[in-house]
């Protein structure tokens, strides 16, 4: 009998919004007629909101997220104030804006640009959406319509989610975006079309980086326990774990990764109660084995592992692998301070930085037993890790850009918000806690449905989804490369692995709503369209995270980092010489500046407008 594969045309592909990569945390505009109005403020008083190119490029960004083609009009309204504009050339720029489907710019960025401008933005406001908390049906585990055919194919008739969090302005909103400090946050695209175990768990959230907090969280804890699940990449195999650091200042938000431990905590707790009841009787035996005087005919029992899921940062190195060892090579840490790892790996016994490293590419990780004089060693460790904490705990923990550790990580950043939260608000409902432990009860189903299968399940993605996988970082790395130079490249490699491993998390957490296993899976293109999406928000802010590390070696600087500084250097609209004036500052030789020019418009980081003359993208 020939292996069943899904294929892509089995799931249903949702109809996706036009909206994409929109920086939820910024303010919005609450309808098109607000939008009307305060364009019609904006040409009352004869005001230009986009002076520069940086702003005039967000502006149709953001028409073009918020309207799509309708917002071309309202770009040539805001636009034709300008001193040089045209209709040809804001044409051919909002073309580009519909393109690039927003680039992380919302309709928020035309609010900040007309208060900016002074032009008065007060509008009546819609009351925001409020999201609406599923329950779960006793017919079936996804409230959303399924159909599964005779032959085990999914029709998943979805739809939209309300887990809308776009909010008129704060005080901190405002002072954020002043300062030009943009961390994106995930489209609300990707939470609507979710599996439904991370639809339950993202609509418990109270922000845009609350749902991305819980998500990117509750994906992390699930990849520690997807067992019988494996894709192929880069022709080796590889397993769901991902490692995700949430970096934020004190009292930012981040202690909600909590409600993330509790998702797995159950299986947790089953694994130490196995431990406990074979610990009781091993003790039993080693009682019977003891009292036997003649031991020649009765064989010593053998202690039981240690079974646990979870696995303390503050450990020594044989600590951390003996337990990985007894439990099947699979394991999570989770630390909500940083530092404690950081520690660890300076104290004498617990530096297993190498290991860990190893760990996330499942090489094998060799340690000798003391006790009992045993060379052990681990042929696929399988660990997860979800550590928070500070800024500064990141530098602790990884001490420069070229630290291997940096790579392997997902980083989300979360701003701190100065606004108070209605801390009563949603008290009529069950305590998060109680919410958090049934989805987890419907995930330990999972768990040990998946654990039962008679043979692994191989993840894989479609020959399109290759094609496009591949282009996509093939073009990512060159642009950050020609950004941050090669300290970067790791970065984005990884970041493949990593994407590839969301994408097989979703379609793992997806055979929920089917339970029908087939031996071989094709992603969705629901689900690749969102792990490439998530991976699209993750990579600023992993480029936030890693400008604020230092380099390696100081003697590094004078050749590298100038040359990447040169395109920040420049200003928006620039020439040869303007470009050689900047480049004479930074010590960096004519020819060289040449050079690194040309690797700019190959990487369309900038523009050629005429000849000789640039322009930043």
């Amino acid at each position: 009998m020939s292996k069943k594969i899904f294929n892509p045309n089995d799931w249903a592909t949702p109809t996706l919004p036009q909206s994409s990569n929109s920086f939820n945390s910024l303010p919005s505009l609450s309808s098109d007629k607000d939008i009307e109005i305060i364009t019609k403020r904006i040409e009352d008083t004869n005001t230009d909101i986009a002076p520069n190119y940086a702003d005039w490029r967000d502006l149709g960004f953001a028409l073009a997220d918020a309207l799509g083609e309708s917002g071309r009009t309202y770009y040539h309204r805001l636009s034709h104030f300008y001193s040089g504009y045209t209709e040809t050339e804001t044409n051919k720029q909002f073309d580009k804006c519909l393109k690039s489907n927003g680039n992380g710019v919302s309709i928020k960025t035309l609010y900040h640009l007309a208060k900016s401008a002074g032009v008065d933005i007060s509008v009546k406001v819609a009351p925001a959406p409020k999201v609406q908390h599923q329950t779960k049906s006793s017919k079936s585990p996804n409230p959303q319509s399924e159909e599964i055919g005779e032959s085990g194919e999914i029709s998943c008739k979805r739809e939209q989610s309300s887990n809308k969090f776009e909010t008129m302005p704060s005080a901190a909103d405002i002072e954020q975006s002043e300062m030009g400090i943009f961390t994106p946050t995930i489209p609300n695209e990707v939470h609507n079309n979710l599996p439904y175990l991370l639809q339950q768990i993202v609509s418990k959230a109270d922000s845009s980086e609350d749902a991305d907090l819980l998500l990117l969280g509750s994906m992390t804890v699930f990849s520690s326990c997807l067992p019988n699940i494996y894709g192929l990449y880069n022709q080796c195999e590889v397993y769901p774990n991902l490692f995700l650091f949430v970096a934020a200042k004190a009292s930012a938000g981040k202690g909600r990764l909590s409600l993330c431990r509790r998702l797995v905590t159950p299986i947790h707790k089953h694994l130490r109660e196995m431990y406990a009841t074979e610990k009781e009787q091993y003790e039993i035996e080693l009682s019977r084995y003891v009292a036997t005087k003649n031991k020649e005919d009765v064989t010593k029992p053998q202690e039981p592992p240690l079974r646990t899921l979870f696995i303390p940062a503050n450990n020594s190195a044989t600590g951390l692998f003996q337990l990985l060892k007894e439990n099947e090579e699979k394991g999570l840490i989770f630390e909500t301070e940083g530092d404690t790892l950081a520690q660890t790996f300076k104290s004498e016994h617990g530096n297993y930085s190498d290991g860990f490293r190893k760990a996330f590419h499942h090489e094998p990780i060799s340690y000798n037993r003391r006790k009992d004089r045993e060379f052990v060693e681990l042929a696929h460790p399988q660990l997860s890790a979800l550590l928070s904490g500070t800024p500064r705990q990141v530098q602790s923990l990884i001490p420069d850009a070229e630290n291997g550790l940096f790579s392997r990580f997902l980083f989300y950043y979360i701003n701190l918000q100065p606004v108070w939260k209605n801390v009563f608000a949603g008290n009529e409902n069950a305590p998060l806690e109680h919410q958090f432990d049934q989805i987890a009860s419907d995930f330990q189903t999972l768990f040990h449905y998946m654990k039962q299968q008679p043979a692994r399940l191989r993840f894989a993605l479609s020959t399109e989804q290759q094609d496009k996988f591949n282009a996509y970082f093939d073009d990512i790395q060159k642009q950050y490369h020609a950004q941050f130079g090669d300290s970067f490249i790791g970065t984005i490699r990884r970041l493949g692995l990593s994407t590839f491993r969301m994408a097989m998390i979703l379609t793992a957490l997806r055979l929920f709503e089917i339970r029908n296993f087939p031996q071989t899976i094709i992603c969705s293109v629901c689900d690749f369209q969102s792990a490439m999406k998530i991976t699209d928000t993750l990579i600023h802010h992993a480029a936030l995270i890693f400008q604020q590390l230092p380099t390696e070696t100081p003697e590094q600087m004078p050749t590298v980092v100038p040359q990447q500084r040169l395109l920040q250097s420049l200003p928006q609209e620039f020439d040869r010489k303007k470009y050689l004036e900047v480049a004479k500052t930074l010590n960096i030789p004519n020819k060289t500046a040449e050079k690194q020019v040309e690797r700019y418009l190959q990487n369309n980081l900038i523009e050629r407008i005429s000849h000789g003359v640039y322009r930043k993208r």
